[in-house]
């Protein structure tokens, strides 16, 4: 009955109220937490259990906690700039009901990388005192460029993010595929994307303990350009990839071509990305004979989803959209199912 982003902070800071209070967390803990929690290590990480939440819901890491207890094994916070951005205007979240899917404009909108930082530094010091749980969940810092920064300047960007929250996060995900700031996905080309993936590289040498980092793709790439994506990531020994982000396509859509033309441009996500990203997923499996770590995203909302991901090659997979539309219960019912 609410706008979707309205739906989305009222639902969210109605649960963050009902976690404040140590009792009522304690019991929902009990309730959304997987009978069959199997933790998988990767990475060098080990994660709770292989369902994770895809960067987007918890731009700002305002609700660790409560994603935590829904029963979530890692979340990947932001996409976080160095300066805060308001993103594009509302209404910038439109839902898809007939397709089970969501179309999104935001731009990405948050709080910028200081702000961001800080919280995940009370956070983390405010998990190690819990009484109710020892956190494990496992955080992600999905890292972007301000839209005012051109693309030439980008690396700086990513810089900026990455040094700010290395302290914090325990991967990274560099993300140049969102189609929501122009000119992002042509940093998706081999040589822009060398430029920024191997100075992290070097800057992440220059701490104590080095964190993973990952590239996130498109589904809209051909798979000549995936492959290039795949022979960088191998030559530069990159730590794996995410796929895939939101598509630009509209094709074979249940919803009315006058209800999408309204809504107009944004990342489609949901159910009708599962088939592609999953072949995705497959191709790199195969071309780097599953060498290369994914997290497959794109279309899950069940586990028998999670599983055709797995099957086909990821070692992690990622909710977003299968969460909005099965609800709280999501990562219990996927985890129940062996996964």
């Amino acid at each position: 009955m609410l706008p979707a982003e309205t739906a989305h902070y009222f639902s969210m800071n109605c649960l963050r109220a009902l976690c404040s209070v140590s009792p009522i967390q304690k019991m929902l803990f009990k309730l959304f937490q997987p009978s069959k929690n199997s933790p998988f290590s990767i990475l060098n990480l080990q994660f709770p259990n292989r369902v994770g939440l895809g960067a987007g819901f918890d731009k700002n890491a305002r609700y660790l906690r409560e994603l935590e207890t829904l029963g979530f094994g890692f979340v990947e916070i932001g996409t976080v700039t160095p300066r805060p951005q308001a993103g594009n205007d509302k209404p910038r979240l439109f839902r898809l009901p007939k397709d089970k899917a969501l179309i999104n404009r935001m731009g990405f909108n948050n709080d910028g990388v200081d702000a961001i930082a800080e919280r995940l530094k009370k956070w983390r010091s405010t998990n190690s005192k819990s009484k109710i749980q020892n956190s494990k969940l496992i955080v992600g810092g999905n890292i972007g460029k301000n839209k005012v920064t051109p693309n030439e300047e980008a690396w700086k960007d990513y810089e900026i993010c990455f040094r700010a929250l290395h302290p914090y996060v325990d991967f990274f995900v560099v993300n140049v595929s969102s189609p929501n700031t122009p000119g992002l996905r042509a940093l998706q080309e081999k040589e822009s994307l060398r430029k920024i993936l191997t100075h992290l590289q070097t800057v992440n040498k220059n701490f104590t303990q080095q964190k993973p980092i990952l590239l996130k793709i498109a589904p809209d790439l051909t798979l000549e350009q995936v492959d290039d994506v795949i022979d960088l990531a191998t030559e530069i020994d990159l730590d794996g990839l995410v796929a895939t982000n939101t598509t630009i396509s509209r094709e074979g859509l249940a919803t009315d071509d006058s209800l999408l033309a309204k809504i107009g441009a944004g990342g489609l996500s949901g159910m009708p990305l599962k088939e592609r990203s999953t072949d995705i997923v497959g191709h790199i499996h195969k071309k780097t004979g599953g060498k290369l770590p994914i997290i497959g995203s794109g279309g899950i909302s069940t586990a028998a989803d999670a599983k055709k991901k797995l099957a086909a090659g990821a070692s992690l997979i990622e909710v977003w959209t299968g969460f909005i539309y099965e609800g709280p219960l999501i990562v219990k019912r996927i985890c129940s199912k062996g996964v």
